[in-house]
């Protein structure tokens, strides 16, 4: 449901020229779902994965960072991007979203329908 406020974000913010909600990708053997990809070619040269849980626990900072990693190999087409990671959730634990922003990550809450990013402005991201 928050799907219009996030691609408006990854556009406005990120200049992601293709969002791909629910994405799902079968190779080698071996299957993975992203809750929504992002990508842009030319100059900005990024992917983004975006995570999305309704309560946002510790295990989904190591869920998204196995993402990222593995990237490259299930989209070789993507590998040559520098890639970012955004969390995002409804509820959070205590202490993840920090834990998450202290990996590198995006952080975002989703309320009432509408995604916004959590990070504070200065926040440089890790980037795999």
């Amino acid at each position: 449901m928050a799907l219009p406020s996030m691609e408006r974000m990854l556009n406005e913010r990120f200049a992601m020229e293709n969002i791909s909600p629910r994405h799902r990708v079968r190779r080698a053997g071996r299957e993975q779902a992203y809750d929504v990809l992002a990508w842009a070619n030319g100059q900005v040269n990024l992917a983004i994965v975006v995570e999305v849980k309704s309560r946002v626990r510790r295990e989904a900072i190591a869920q998204l960072e196995g993402q990222l990693d593995m990237l490259p190999q299930m989209l070789p087409e993507l590998a040559n991007k520098s890639r970012i990671g955004i969390l995002a959730g409804v509820d959070w634990d205590a202490g993840v979203r920090e834990q998450a922003q202290a990996a590198g990550l995006y952080t975002a809450s989703i309320h009432d329908e509408i995604f916004a990013l959590t990070t504070p402005e200065e926040f440089v991201p890790k980037q795999w």
